[in-house]
């Protein structure tokens, strides 16, 4: 088990910026619209099955995918007879599993891009995945037309999809965060967009108008390693939502359900849901059988090699110094100066802001300072300094600093504020990280302005952090070393030196 982090205060509201940036997007708005229609319509014997069957027929795949699905051996009439009709589909599959599957469409019409489609598809598949079990549960369940089960447990991911789909450096950032073993996905995403996931989930969920009894079913279980069984029914979903979750993430990962998993569900869900082993796996294959089916229906093939996402504009040499760099750190004293514990360092840096932040009293000035010096310190830099916009004399200018003739470095640390060709107007312009390995190369020469060669004629590698909050440029943190840093930035630290700038970025950013 990896070690805990010190835990977070209760989530807080999702920040206004990012819930506008994820949802007025005109895709995801639309989404949205379309999302809330579809929850909205209810079984009824008269209306309800016209209403959805006009739906459906509204959208030509949405009805060759219903119609496919129909026609699978699991559905198809005695006689083999061809379902040609919605009418007769959602006779056959019934009303709530139309209206999931209508659902699950607009999830991956919308969200299913060829740009971050790799890590869109990991949360489209474990989105479906647990919409099908949210379904079997709710079919076996005493609570009669639990349809919410299902709805809930598709749209519980809702937070993730939207990231991976609109924030994607975001997504890489919680998920190298939870992948160094010392953070839950709950706290890397409080670090990383300021909110859990689930509090971002819901707060999408409220911003389309999806009724309140969903919105409640993707709320996070209390952290207890054993669930009780729920009082009511509106904690049963709750339950089932977040077990469906749980199973759906485990069945569509590589190498499928392990053993140790299976054991971990039961004694989590088990006692409170009423699942024994057999029964637990008898569910599990036959909800693969179910997904791969479901795949095939939708249509949905292995996603592509992911592209090249570099920011755009740099030049060739500075996007091969952006903060992506992969392998692992050698073991030893770096060269270069940077102590072969930088991670070690870095998280605890990481952990000490967002404390200072979440207890809600400390300045922008003294969060900027903290993360200053965890850069200055963890990673070995001689010189560190931030540098903000200053209106009035027309520059960035440095603002604080640490490390060797830091006064007389930081009273030169001035550049203009009109875009420039340089490597630090090009790193704010496209809000690109950078760890320069060697200023030394022709290349890095180049690109460096005048006054930064007579004012650190000696250093050899450096980091460029852009502060720029929607789109507004408003000054970097500058770090250097005078030797060169040939061993860079391994993903783990990167997503902790993004952490760092991230709490700076969110101090800065108006309520």
């Amino acid at each position: 088990m990896p070690s805990a982090s010190p835990p977070h205060p209760e989530p807080r509201p999702v920040r206004g910026p990012l819930l506008k940036k994820l949802c007025s997007d005109e895709g995801v708005f639309a989404l949205g619209v379309s999302v809330a229609r579809v929850v909205q319509l209810v079984d009824s014997d008269e209306g309800g099955t016209q209403e959805l069957a006009y739906y459906v027929l509204s959208d030509a795949a949405l009805t060759q995918k219903v119609l496919r699905i129909a026609n699978t051996p699991r559905y198809r009439s005695v006689g083999g007879i061809a379902v040609t009709t919605i009418s007769r589909a959602i006779s056959l599959l019934g009303f709530d599993n139309v209206k999931t599957t209508a659902l699950a469409m607009l999830l991956v019409d919308t969200l299913d891009n060829g740009k971050h489609a790799q890590s869109v598809r990991v949360e489209l598949e474990a989105a479906l995945c647990a919409s099908l079990f949210g379904r079997e549960l709710a079919r076996l369940s005493a609570y009669q037309g639990a349809e919410e089960a299902s709805i809930g447990a598709l749209f519980k991911n809702i937070g993730p999809l939207l990231i991976a789909s609109q924030q994607h450096e975001r997504y890489r950032e919680i998920n190298a965060l939870v992948a160094g073993g010392a953070h839950t996905v709950s706290q890397a995403s409080q670090m990383i967009l300021g909110s859990t996931y689930d509090t971002l989930s819901a707060a999408i969920l409220n911003e389309w108008k999806i009724p309140e009894v969903i919105v409640r079913s993707i709320g996070a279980l209390p952290p207890a390693p054993l669930q009780k069984p729920p009082p009511n029914r509106q904690d049963w979903v709750r339950l089932v939502v977040s077990f469906s979750m749980d199973a759906a993430r485990a069945l569509v990962r590589p190498g499928g359900m392990t053993a140790d998993v299976v054991r971990a569900l039961l004694e989590r869900y088990g006692a409170a849901l009423g699942l024994e082993r057999q029964r637990l796996e008898d569910m599990l294959a036959a909800i693969r059988r179910e997904m791969d089916e479901l795949l095939d229906s939708l249509q949905l093939q292995p996603a592509p090699p992911p592209p090249d996402e570099s920011a755009e504009g740099l030049p060739n040499v500075l996007l091969l110094a952006t903060l992506d760099a992969g392998g692992s750190l050698p073991e030893g004293q770096h060269a270069s100066g940077k102590p072969y514990n930088a991670r070690d360092q870095l998280l605890a840096g990481v952990q000490e802001v967002a404390q200072m932040r979440a207890a809600g009293r400390c300045k922008v000035n003294e969060v900027i300072q903290a993360v200053l010096e965890t850069l200055y310190r963890s990673m070995g830099f001689r010189f560190a300094t931030v540098c903000l916009k200053d209106v009035r004399s027309g520059t960035f200018r440095a603002r604080i600093a640490f490390g060797e003739r830091h006064a007389a470095r930081m009273a030169g640390f001035a550049f203009p504020l009109a875009a420039g060709s340089d490597l630090f107007h090009l790193a704010m312009q496209n809000d690109a990280d950078l760890m320069i390995a060697d200023a030394g190369v022709p290349k890095i020469r180049d690109l460096l302005p005048e006054w930064h060669r007579k004012l650190l004629p000696d250093a050899r590698s450096f980091i460029v952090l852009p502060l720029v909050v929607q789109g507004v440029q408003l000054g970097l943190f500058y770090a250097d070393r005078s030797e060169p840093a040939p061993e860079g930035v391994p993903p783990d630290e990167t997503s902790l030196i993004r952490a760092l700038k991230g709490q700076v970025l969110v101090a800065l950013t108006p309520a």
